[in-house]
């Protein structure tokens, strides 16, 4: 057995079969500089109660797997320093250790799937690095999105990967990658990439309808909705080029490796842009709650 603490809101939405969108606390922790995190947190899972729906922000908390946190919980994750970074590989040390931890997509999708929760919302997936033909550096959400039986609702991959190797990654997998009223898959900070959509939707009711068929037909597995980031806050693909390229090229310089990777990217594109990317960031995280609320309401309202 482990210790589970589901948040009691989330509970009665659950027990009550009402609509509810979790949320990692990776993009807090590691992601943002204080103050904007909690700021962010706060302003994501109210942008999910303003559609009806009940926000579940997952995170461990000294070994105790938490489905949903109060914002005294918030404030301490964000704010302390020795936070985590969770994916599978680590999550049940975490809680066997009694550690404290920010759950990545694919530890957010493992905690979704065991809460009875059928939709998540985050940034942007991880997926295969740039050079992983020679360093394998592949996220473990890929292959969790390939097992869980989850929504995910993100502006794509991380513009900062090789996102034409991710999409051919998942579709080995078998997982569905939809784009959001767009026939090409957006790129995280920019509304499109130049990589053909395999799948598009133009409606949280038709991805309702997709979802429940695959259900229907017994297909294990997530799906993967790629939602563009607000045109009003996209940077162009033609602008975060080069910044993503000088960044991945002096991160290659410095030995940043693994886990650390993502972060110190983000980190050095935000000064690159002059804080730019942070600003698209939140929006396309607010972008992206919005529409798994109207997902989870349409599961439960099928016509």
């Amino acid at each position: 057995m482990f210790a589970l603490n589901i948040h009691p809101d989330v509970k009665q939405a659950l027990d009550k079969r009402q609509a509810v969108v979790a949320l990692e606390s990776t993009i807090i922790t590691h992601g943002m500089p204080w103050p904007q995190n909690v700021e962010v947190a706060r302003e994501v899972e109210q942008t999910v109660r303003d559609a009806g729906v009940v926000p579940a922000t997952i995170a461990v908390i000294e070994g105790t797997l938490h489905i949903g946190l109060d914002d005294e919980q918030l404030v301490s994750l964000v704010q302390s320093s020795d936070v985590m970074k969770l994916s599978r590989a680590d999550l049940a040390f975490a809680m066997a250790m009694g550690k404290t931890g920010a759950t990545t997509v694919a530890a957010t999708m493992i905690a979704t799937e065991l809460a009875g929760i059928s939709v998540f919302a985050t940034g942007g997936i991880g997926g295969v690095h740039r050079g992983a033909e020679t360093t394998f550096d592949i996220s473990a959400d890929l292959n969790e999105l390939a097992n869980c039986n989850v929504i995910v609702v993100s502006a794509g991959p991380k513009a900062i990967l090789d996102c034409e190797k991710t999409v051919e990654v998942l579709e080995t997998y078998g997982v569905p990658v939809v784009s959001y009223q767009s026939d090409w898959l957006p790129a995280f900070w920019s509304a499109r990439s130049d990589i053909p959509s395999p799948l598009r939707l133009d409606s949280a009711h038709d991805i309702a309808s997709f979802a429940l068929m695959r259900k229907n037909l017994r297909q294990d597995g997530g799906m993967l909705i790629a939602n563009p980031v607000p045109k009003r806050a996209e940077i162009p693909a033609t602008e975060m080029t080069g910044f993503i390229d000088q960044a991945t090229l002096e991160a290659n310089q410095a030995g940043i490796l693994g886990k650390r990777v993502t972060p110190w990217l983000l980190s050095r594109i935000f000064e690159l842009t002059n804080g730019k990317s942070l600003e698209t960031n939140i929006a396309l995280i607010k972008n992206n709650a919005s529409l798994a609320a109207a997902i989870a309401i349409a599961l439960l309202t099928p016509s």
